[in-house]
């Protein structure tokens, strides 16, 4: 999308909004004489009215011209209340990468709207222009955004595995809570509501916290550490498990069982519950994050706990009776 998406300055966002509303009712199916007579009421009651509907009408045009799976889906799917948002948000932040880039932090529309994601249980890999590489784990999404000044990419959302390139451009990897500057670097990056977990491979990288004010904290190879907004954990080895995921293997060393299965159940879709009263016992060991099924069947085995199934999408470990 582009510029000539915006809406004109002298149109405000309520009247824009009411516009998008009257496009997506009509598309549903024919006005009913009422409902036609008032859309004309408010079509006339205002030029800013008039003008909001020619614009939101050529911005309709345009998105049946893309290709994007979200259009397609949008204007095309059944009548359905996830299609009627997933419309009125194209519609509305069909606007130009520069306001659907700030609103993403305001709205549940990563997925949606992130230029690259991957959907529970599944990884994906992309190569990006520049050489460089990305490996996102389950439920991930990122934007990239290259110029020819400065590499930009944003994780919106998960966690990813980042082999950088060499370029004369400088790399910003940026999630909610600061940004990370490699060089030539390998590197795993993994976003939390309240906080980013970082482990660096081979290279070396500046992190600098959204309102830290000091120095960036330059962060070497085999090293491992946490950030908020405002600050860092002192660096430490690398774990054994950091960056398994990639290789599609969950690694468990003396785990509590309840941090285990939070970490399998991210792999598949439903809720893995776990009963308090097992939380606590520890395992150990490599599990296949590809077969959750097979790892709940062993863990019935090799711990004193039973697997209970109310559906596929609801299961609960608890004490063997």
């Amino acid at each position: 999308m582009n510029g000539a998406f915006n809406s004109p300055g002298d149109i405000s966002s309520g009247v824009a909004e009411q516009a998008v509303s009257w496009l997506v009712e009509m598309q549903e199916g024919p006005l009913s004489p009422r409902r036609q007579h008032a859309w004309e009421h408010w079509l006339q009651a205002h030029s800013e009215h008039q003008r909001a509907w020619e614009h939101i009408q050529r911005i309709n045009q345009r998105l049946r011209g893309l290709s994007s799976p979200l259009a397609h889906a949008a204007l095309n799917a059944p009548q359905s209340r996830s299609r009627r948002q997933a419309l009125k948000l194209l519609l509305l932040l069909g606007a130009g990468s520069a306001l659907t880039y700030g609103l993403r932090d305001q709205l549940p529309i990563t997925p949606l709207m992130a230029d690259y994601s991957s959907p529970v249980g599944q990884r994906r890999k992309l190569h990006l222009q520049d050489g460089s590489q990305i490996h996102l784990n389950t439920a991930s999404a990122v934007d990239v955004r290259f110029d020819a000044q400065r590499r930009v990419i944003r994780l919106l959302e998960g966690e990813m595995l980042l082999t950088a390139a060499q370029d004369a451009r400088p790399l910003q990897v940026l999630t909610d809570h600061g940004s990370v500057q490699p060089q030539v670097a390998r590197l795993n990056v993994r976003q939390f509501a309240d906080r980013t977990e970082l482990a660096v491979f081979d290279g070396q990288v500046a992190l600098a916290p959204t309102a830290h004010s000091g120095s960036p904290l330059r962060v070497s190879a085999h090293q491992q550490l946490r950030f908020n907004r405002q600050a860092w954990t002192t660096p430490r080895p690398l774990d054994a498990s950091s960056g398994a995921w990639a290789d599609g293997i969950l690694v468990a060393a003396h785990m509590r069982l309840g941090d285990f299965l939070a970490e399998l159940g991210r792999y598949r879709r439903g809720q893995l519950n776990c009963d308090p009263k097992v939380a606590d016992l520890l395992i150990s060991g490599t599990y296949p994050v590809d077969d959750s099924e097979r790892v709940l069947d062993l863990l019935a085995v090799s711990l004193p706990v039973r697997v209970k199934r109310f559906t596929r999408y609801w299961v609960t470990v608890e004490a063997k009776a």
